[in-house]
C-alpha cells in the first residue's frame, strides 16, 4: 500500500471510531475472546498486529489523525461562525465594503474606522465614528448584513454627535485612544503602533492609513478609514 492509500485508510478508521479502543475492539473476533479469555490481552495483540481482521493502525497515528481532523473541523466551524458576511447577497456598496474588510478586522490585519451620518429611528440627524473591529467583537453583525437593521453610531462608539439636541460623546476603545484637544478636530491614536489617524477630510489620514468615501443608498454620508499596523507581533 502506498503512503496516500495508507493515509486514506487511517482517515477512514479515525472517522468511523470514536476511540482507539473502539477500533481495537472491532478487530477482535469471538474466537479470539474464546481462546484468550482476556479482552485487554486481545486488544494488545491487535495493537501489535498479531490479531485482527483488518488494517494495522498504531495508537499514535490514530490519535494524531483524530486530533488533526478535530482541529480542522473546529477551524471550519469557527470560520463559518465568525464571518457573518459570508454567503450574503449584498447589494449596497456600504455592506459590500464592510464584508470585504470583515475578516481582516477580525484577525487584526486591518483596523477600520467607519464614519456614518444619517437619521436615526426618531428622525434625528446623528453622526459618529465606529471602531469596526471592536463592534465586531461585541455585537452580532448578522442583522446588518442581512438588511434587518442599519449600522448607526451610538453614544458608546468612538465619537457620537446628535445634531438635533447637540449631544456629543467621545470614548476610547480597546483599539483607539480618542484625542479631543486637537484644535483642528478629532484624532484617533491606534494603540497597537501608536500611529495617529486624522479623520479631517482636508488632511491626510496618516501613516499606513487610507480614507475611502462610500457611495451608498443607506446613508447620507459614509466614509471608511483603514489603518494597517506595521508593529510586529
Amino acid at each position: 500500500m502506498d503512503p496516500e492509500e495508507g493515509s486514506m485508510a487511517v482517515d477512514n478508521i479515525v472517522t468511523q471510531f470514536n476511540t482507539y479502543e473502539d477500533f481495537l475492539d472491532s478487530q477482535i473476533t469471538t474466537v479470539d475472546l474464546y481462546y484468550l479469555e482476556d479482552e485487554s490481552l486481545a486488544r494488545q495483540l491487535v495493537e501489535l498486529g498479531y490479531r485482527g481482521t483488518g488494517e494495522v493502525v498504531k495508537r499514535e497515528d490514530f490519535e494524531a489523525r483524530k486530533a488533526a481532523i478535530e482541529i480542522a473541523r473546529l477551524a471550519e466551524r469557527t470560520q463559518k461562525k465568525t464571518l457573518t458576511s459570508a454567503g450574503k447577497d449584498l447589494q449596497d456598496n456600504f455592506l459590500k465594503a464592510l464584508a470585504v474588510r470583515e475578516d481582516d478586522n477580525r484577525n487584526g490585519k486591518v483596523s477600520s474606522v467607519i464614519f456614518i451620518r444619517d437619521r436615526n429611528s426618531h428622525g434625528q440627524e446623528v453622526s459618529g465614528y465606529i471602531d469596526y473591529a471592536h463592534r465586531l467583537k461585541i455585537e452580532d453583525f448578522e442583522v446588518y448584513f442581512n438588511g434587518k437593521r442599519r449600522l448607526l453610531p451610538r453614544p458608546t462608539d468612538m465619537s457620537f454627535y446628535n445634531w438635533d439636541n447637540h449631544i456629543a460623546v467621545c470614548n476610547s476603545t480597546p483599539n483607539y485612544q480618542v484625542i479631543t484637544d486637537n484644535p483642528e478636530g478629532l484624532l484617533f491614536k491606534y494603540k497597537r503602533d501608536r500611529k495617529i489617524l486624522n479623520v479631517d477630510p482636508k488632511a491626510q489620514p496618516g501613516d499606513n492609513s487610507t480614507r475611502t468615501p462610500i457611495q451608498t443608498q443607506l446613508y447620507i454620508q459614509a466614509v471608511i478609514f483603514d489603518h494597517i499596523s506595521r508593529r510586529k507581533t
